[in-house]
């Protein structure tokens, strides 16, 4: 059996959503508490985690921004995981092999786990966060 392919529907928000995304928000500041979601008659808790996720798309919406929300598969080949971190397939290749990015064999194919090249995105990210902020303080102090 098949899985079922829903293509990607737009939705695009406009400035009451963004108020209501506000509204709620300042009805949830406070302490610690519990989100649910209802449907009929159905009452059911949304777990901490996902409300954290619900909360930060609400930030989003309210501050007039853009929220984009897409399906990822578990496992990447090497070219997939080169566009995602904006390197060539060799450069995903040597990280491989460096024992930078763990990948596991499919056949003759290098497969990446979707969280790994996640993981090095956002560490690739954050390292170039620090020499940006590091390269702005010794130029303000150069300026002093």
């Amino acid at each position: 059996m098949s899985p079922i392919t829903k293509m990607p529907e737009r939705v695009l928000t406009t400035q009451q959503d963004e108020h209501l995304a506000g509204e709620v928000l300042s009805n949830l500041a406070g302490p610690e508490g519990k989100l649910a979601v209802e449907r009929g008659d159905k009452h059911v808790e949304v777990p901490p985690a996902l409300g954290r996720i619900l909360q930060q798309v609400l930030e989003t919406m309210a501050a007039g921004g853009t929220v984009t929300i897409t399906s990822m598969p578990k496992e990447l080949t090497t070219s997939t995981a080169a566009a995602m971190l904006g390197v060539s397939r060799p450069t995903i290749l040597k990280m491989i092999s460096d024992g930078r990015i763990p990948a596991h064999k499919v056949g003759s194919h290098h497969r990446l786990m979707t969280e790994d090249v996640q993981r090095e995105l956002r560490t690739r990210r954050a390292r170039e966060r620090a020499a940006f902020l590091a390269l702005r303080d010794e130029l303000d102090e150069d300026e002093a």
